[in-house]
């Protein structure tokens, strides 16, 4: 199956003259997964809810104030003819939940991770949630203010957070869109003379004001067709994974973009390895960083690696001009999920700073043991860090 017979020529644009309050009411108004901006008749670049949430543009602005010059395109450009599996890739790698598909060098449509999931859906009872979700995700708790919310979605790139009451359960779960759905609301009621007092009184409601509660769940036993179905039919991005007997307790979220993630796994001889917000690569390869991967994968006799997922973020410091990068690594194994981050200036040094932390974190695996010409080697790592 190739993209012909799943993108869509219906789509909305917006001029990067556009005013960013316009934008913003647009997403409340329509809830698009993302909007197609154009520059004098050419396609520049996808703008997405979550971008319009995490920018500090206002409403005066104008929309090319949110697209930045790229070393690579703003946003994946698919072919009208490419396959679904590299498609699913691209979107995973680009962070985004809407593509432009491009025929002939011309902008044809749009493929978004929605289409894409249903056009596969009958594929995907062969794996369950218990094979793709996170497991341990962040949490609020129900007296946080919105403005840890907001923090925590924009430092781990996430889009929703579980929200748990004193006693640890879960009440509620907080998306992107719901404080963007707040933040448009109020801005709409206040004047231009109240705005800058109450954009940080915002920031202090109480999470349990905008939460959706009772939260809609799934389980690791339940197959992924299953949840994404409960998705697309609640319009949700993701879901908290619970165990079967007891609904308050979190094991887990699944979303949309893990079961893309998904539909990308091969079995090929190299390990699978999907990286996150890939235009901030700059001087490490994509073989490098699964070289490095494999390396430590291949110092452990009882671990065997499924899939790696590495994502990079960026922060606004910098050093000579190079901007400090937040690196993590996850690794699906037979054991369990293990993670490492870290931060440097330039993807490579934070790389290299979540590969020494991984790499740790490996070690204090149950039922893991490091093969014996490495063992001192490793232990001698750890006692230098």
């Amino acid at each position: 199956m190739n993209i012909a017979d799943i993108a869509t020529t219906e789509y909305i644009e917006v001029d990067v003259g556009t005013r960013m309050g316009k934008v913003r009411s647009m997403f409340e108004n329509g809830n698009p997964k993302g909007l197609i901006v154009i520059d004098d008749g050419s396609y520049a670049g996808v703008i997405s809810e979550r971008e319009v949430l995490q920018s500090h543009v206002e409403d005066d602005a104008k929309v090319a104030a949110l697209i930045k010059p790229s070393r690579n395109d703003p946003s994946p450009k698919v072919d009208r003819h490419e396959d679904v599996r590299e498609v699913a890739r691209m979107l995973v790698e680009g962070n985004t939940k809407v593509a432009p598909v491009f025929e002939h060098d011309e902008l044809w449509g749009v493929i978004t991770e929605d289409d894409l999931l249903t056009a596969v859906i009958e594929n995907l009872d062969a794996i369950t949630v218990a094979d793709i979700y996170t497991d341990d995700p962040i949490r609020l708790a129900e007296d946080d203010g919105i403005g840890k919310a907001i923090n925590h979605l924009r430092e781990h790139g996430i889009s929703r957070l579980p929200v748990v009451n004193e006693n640890g359960y879960l009440t509620g779960v907080v998306t992107t869109h719901d404080i963007a759905d707040f933040v448009i609301r109020e801005n709409d009621r206040m004047t231009t003379g109240d705005r800058a007092g109450d954009n940080n009184r915002m920031l202090d409601v109480p999470v349990y004001d905008i939460m959706n509660s009772p939260v809609v769940t799934t389980t690791a036993g339940a197959t992924a067709r299953a949840a994404v179905e409960t998705m697309l039919e609640h319009d949700y991005a993701g879901l908290v994974v619970t165990p079967e007997d007891d609904e308050r307790v979190i094991e887990g979220v699944v979303t949309k973009t893990d079961v893309l993630r998904a539909l990308t796994f091969t079995e090929e001889e190299h390990m699978d390895v999907q990286i996150t917000n890939i235009s901030l690569m700059d001087t490490i390869s994509r073989e490098s960083i699964t070289q490095s991967i494999e390396e430590v994968a291949d110092k452990y006799a009882d671990m065997q690696v499924q899939h790696a997922h590495v994502r990079f973020h960026e922060h606004k410091e910098k050093l000579r001009g190079t901007p400090l990068i937040q690196c993590q690594i996850r690794l699906r194994t037979n054991k369990s999920q293990v993670a490492g981050s870290g931060e440097g200036y330039g993807a490579e040094n934070a790389f290299r700073v979540a590969l020494d932390k991984l790499e740790r974190n490996v070690l204090e695996l149950k039922g893991v043991r490091s093969d014996e010409e490495y063992r001192g080697q490793l232990l001698r790592k750890l006692n230098e860090l």
